[in-house]
Order: C-alpha cells, then sequence, then structure tokens
C-alpha cells in the first residue's frame, strides 16, 4: 500500500508540475519542450529529488507517448498528399538529408563513438521539429505565406523517411546481421508501400469499418488498433512508432479528423511525459562535458537547416526573403531528436546527454531564428549605392541595389495576396 501510495503521489506531482511548466511556457511563446527536459534533469538519476516509486509507470507513459507522437502524425496526412509531396519535394528531401545528418555522422565518428552510434546522431541532427515549427509558423502569422507549403513538404518528406530510418536504426541497435538489417528494411518498406496502396485504393473501406457515431467507441477502437499494431511492429522489429504511424495513415477523411481532436489531449499529455522520462534518465553531470560539442553541432546544423531552406524555397520558385524565412523556420530541432536519442542510448549512453543539450539549444534558437534569419540577411546582405554618373539616364539614375530591393518587396507582399496551397493551413495547424 506505501508503494501504492507514493506513486499516486508523485505521479500527481508531476502531472501537476508538467501543467504548470506548459502555462509557463505559453505565456513566454516558447515550445515547452525544454522545461520538460529540464524538469527531468532535476528529479531523475543525479537530480534534486530523484523519483524511484513511479518511475517502471513513466517508463510505460513514455512508450505510449512515442506512439501517440506518430499515430497523431499519421493522421495528419492522407496518403495522396504524401505520394504527392514525395514526388514533388524529393529533391529536396535528399538536400535535407546531405546536409544534416552529415554534421551528427561526423560528430560521433570523431568522438569515437562508433558506426551504429553514428547513424543515431545523424538522426538526431538531420529531423526538424513539426510541432515547434507549426508553432512558430503560428505565432508569427506565417501560415498563409507564400513559403508555408514548402516548408510543410520538407516536414512531410522528413516525416515519411521516419518510416524507414527507424526500422534500420532499430536494426542496428539490435545487433542484427546485414541479412536481417535488410529483411527487416525490406518489411518496413514493404508495409508502408502496403499501406500506401490499401490506404490510396480502399481507404474508405478502411475508415468505414473503424468508424463510429460514438466517440467512446471510436476512441477505444483506434487506440487499441494502434497500440496492436505497434506491438506486432516492435515484435518484427520494425518500430512500434512506425506501425503506429501506417495506422494513421490508413484511417482518413472525417475519422481521422475525429480520432485526431479525440487522442490529441492523450498525445499531449503521454508526450510531455515521455520527455521527462528521457530527462529521468539522463545524469545532469553528463551534460557539461559535452556541452561544446552540442553547442558546436547546434551551430553548424542551424546553418545547414538554413541552407536547406534556402534551396527549397528556391526550387520552388519563392523570392529571396521567402527563402531566408523558409531556412530560419526549418531550425528548430525537437520531439523526434529525442525519440531517436531515446532508442540508442542502450548503445551509447552519451548520446543522451548530448542530444538533451543540442535539443535544449536549438528549441530555444529555432524560434530565435525564425524570426530573425530575414532581417539579418537583408542587413548584412545590403550593398552600398554606387555614386550616379554625371551622363545617367533618369532611369539609370536609380542604383540597382534599390531597384532590386523595390522589386523583392513587390515580390513578397503580403500574405493574403498571394495564392496558397490549398490545405497548407490546416496542415500547419494539425502539427502544433
Amino acid at each position: 500500500m506505501h508503494d501504492t501510495t507514493a506513486l499516486l503521489i508523485e505521479l500527481g506531482a508531476v502531472i501537476l508540475g508538467l501543467g504548470l511548466l506548459g502555462r509557463l511556457a505559453g505565456r513566454v511563446g516558447f515550445s515547452p519542450i525544454p522545461l520538460y527536459l529540464l524538469a527531468g534533469l532535476a528529479f531523475g538519476h543525479g537530480g534534486l529529488i530523484p523519483m524511484a516509486a513511479s518511475e517502471e509507470f513513466i517508463a510505460t507513459g513514455a512508450e505510449i507517448g512515442v506512439i501517440l507522437l506518430l499515430l497523431l502524425l499519421g493522421l495528419e496526412y492522407s496518403a495522396s498528399e504524401l505520394v504527392t509531396n514525395l514526388k514533388t519535394q524529393y529533391p529536396s528531401g535528399i538536400v535535407d538529408f546531405v546536409l544534416n545528418a552529415t554534421p551528427g555522422a561526423v560528430a560521433a565518428l570523431l568522438l569515437g563513438w562508433g558506426p551504429v552510434a553514428a547513424v543515431a546522431l545523424a538522426g538526431v541532427t538531420w529531423i526538424s521539429s513539426s510541432g515547434v515549427i507549426a508553432k512558430v509558423l503560428g505565432d508569427l502569422g506565417r501560415l498563409g505565406n507564400r513559403e508555408t507549403p514548402v516548408i510543410l513538404g520538407v516536414l512531410v518528406i522528413e516525416d515519411l523517411a521516419m518510416a524507414v530510418y527507424l526500422p534500420l536504426l532499430t536494426a542496428l541497435l539490435a545487433g542484427l546481421s546485414l541479412a536481417g538489417g535488410s529483411l527487416t528494411l525490406l518489411i518496413s518498406l514493404g508495409s508502408v508501400g502496403l499501406v500506401l496502396y490499401v490506404a490510396l485504393r480502399h481507404g474508405r473501406l478502411i475508415s468505414r469499418a473503424v468508424s463510429s457515431d460514438n466517440p467512446e467507441m471510436l476512441l477505444l477502437v483506434v487506440l487499441g488498433l494502434t497500440v496492436l499494431v505497434a506491438g506486432v511492429a516492435q515484435e518484427l522489429q520494425v518500430s512500434a512508432a512506425v506501425g503506429a504511424f501506417l495506422v494513421g495513415i490508413a484511417l482518413s477523411g472525417e475519422v481521422a479528423e475525429g480520432a485526431h481532436n479525440l487522442l490529441a489531449p492523450l498525445r499531449d499529455l503521454f508526450a510531455a511525459v515521455f520527455f521527462v522520462f528521457f530527462g529521468l534518465n539522463t545524469d545532469p553531470a553528463a551534460i557539461p562535458p559535452v556541452l561544446v560539442p552540442a553547442l558546436i553541432l547546434a551551430v553548424v546544423t542551424a546553418l545547414t537547416k538554413i541552407a536547406t531552406g534556402w534551396y527549397a524555397a528556391r526550387r520552388a520558385g519563392v523570392k529571396t526573403a521567402g527563402r531566408w524565412r523558409t531556412g530560419g523556420t526549418l531550425v528548430a530541432r525537437g520531439e523526434f531528436s529525442i525519440v531517436i536519442a531515446g532508442l540508442a542510448v542502450g548503445v551509447e549512453p552519451r548520446i543522451g546527454p548530448l542530444a538533451t543539450a543540442y535539443v535544449l539549444i536549438l528549441v530555444i534558437l529555432g524560434p530565435l531564428a525564425a524570426r530573425w534569419t530575414e532581417p539579418l540577411a537583408r542587413r548584412f546582405g545590403r550593398k552600398p549605392s554606387p555614386s550616379p554618373s554625371p551622363k545617367a539616364s533618369p532611369v539609370a539614375e536609380q542604383p540597382v541595389a534599390e531597384r532590386s530591393a523595390a522589386d523583392e518587396s513587390v515580390a513578397e507582399a503580403p500574405a493574403a495576396e498571394a495564392p496558397t496551397a490549398s490545405g497548407s493551413t490546416d496542415t500547419a495547424h494539425s502539427h502544433g
């Protein structure tokens, strides 16, 4: 009875504390993720007041948090949207992978952590935070901007790539042979392809089978199906998160919308528990030794994300100011970096402290980069106006720099005047 009482007290204190931290983050205008991580560090191993009674329960809640994160991510996309984005945005996705995964892999090898840790840290530095970015777009009033569909397209490619990356990482972490890892990857690719095909051809039938006018029944069926599929996927070494993502893709229409509305509060609760659990398992004393590598990695990958956004926006025909805004918005890392690091800490424990410091830096730097990248680029990229020639014509008397700036301001008209991709605003909202 004493253990149960301690569990209830600790669990109640954790949930109440998360609620207060979330409110504080909302008032400041930042993502609550860094506060959740700091709370976990404060009450975990080596922290101020270690929690023992509720640790096992929080670990289970953290697993559910990852599953719900990926389920609701899948619910935000239809199979047709994923296929369309894959066809149009894959060059940007390739550039995104090369520029942002490479620094993480190189850093792990330089630190002597080995090839498996290099694959894991490459994922940590590669994937942007959809949740943080969606909140930034909403806070800055950019949901209708011309570059917003480009940003969402890059995020969709990253999310879809997770369905391939996570099973590969899981196989490597499990120590499977080349044949075993290849089989796992083939199973994952086959599963993704099959789900996309079935969702495109028979999505209505699947949604109809799951649909219910009773919210309680819909919640139980979707949640039960997701956890079951996630467990089977985990048994096949494919990754529970990927199984949950595929369930989300398979559902569409009113069923997906209804399930999203019902499960979003649960997702937020268990995702917060996941971040706390990650902090609980990270010794605060292990962070200072990796703080300098984390800071260097954060600066390098912030610049590579800006370059990625520039390239993707340029491909889409967005003008210069919009290219800078795209790059700055993509800087933030968050939930998926922690998910990947959480999978890898069993093989290389030092990834946990490095990933914690890295995410803390970029989840704070991300909103700042989204706000200030374009103004700074304009300020430092402005060229001094040449002196007019005595014989210059009236048109030539206007400096070229001023004429190009005027053209740029016309091209970057307010968002309301520019046509936007259908559904981009709703998609951005759903990411948050």
